[in-house]
């Protein structure tokens, strides 16, 4: 990330942008039980490597880990919340490593390219999902269309 100030919450504009600028970090509570729970029930994934402790370490899992599109989630609404679904044009993640129960995540964005493709204006965004020591938890990237 470079020393650019973090974009806020209002409509970005493709001319106001510049490489380098990053969008205002989405900060989560520490994951719990509870999310994992809720999570499987709205995803309908219930692996029970995400809400069972004893299959967990059964698995040789410390702990329930959380789901990876869970994470996926996550990075999408910090896009929603800076543009509207409808100008996401890419989005594609790389999961790094796992996550468990406990950890605070956060989000982040940061303009790497601005380009223009059959006449609308984009710009490419580096996305990265860390916990609070700063460990990548998934990498990705996305393209938004903007006025």
């Amino acid at each position: 990330m470079t020393d650019a100030m973090p974009l806020n919450s209002s409509r970005p504009s493709f001319a106001n942008l510049r490489v380098g600028d990053t969008l205002a970090a989405l900060k989560l509570p520490p994951v719990s039980r509870l999310t994992l729970a809720l999570y499987c029930g709205a995803s309908g994934d219930h692996n029970p490597i995400h809400v069972d402790t004893d299959f967990a370490h059964n698995a040789g899992m410390p702990d329930v880990i959380a789901h990876g599109m869970l994470s996926m989630a996550w990075l999408a609404r910090l896009l929603t919340d800076w543009v509207p679904q409808q100008a996401i044009r890419e989005y594609n993640v790389r999961f790094a490593t796992m996550t468990s129960v406990g950890e605070a995540i956060t989000c982040i964005g940061e303009v790497i390219e601005k380009l223009e493709t059959n006449g609308e204006r984009r710009v490419r965004l580096l996305l990265k999902v860390a916990n609070a020591d700063g460990q990548i938890k998934l990498i990705g990237d996305a393209v938004v269309a903007l006025a």
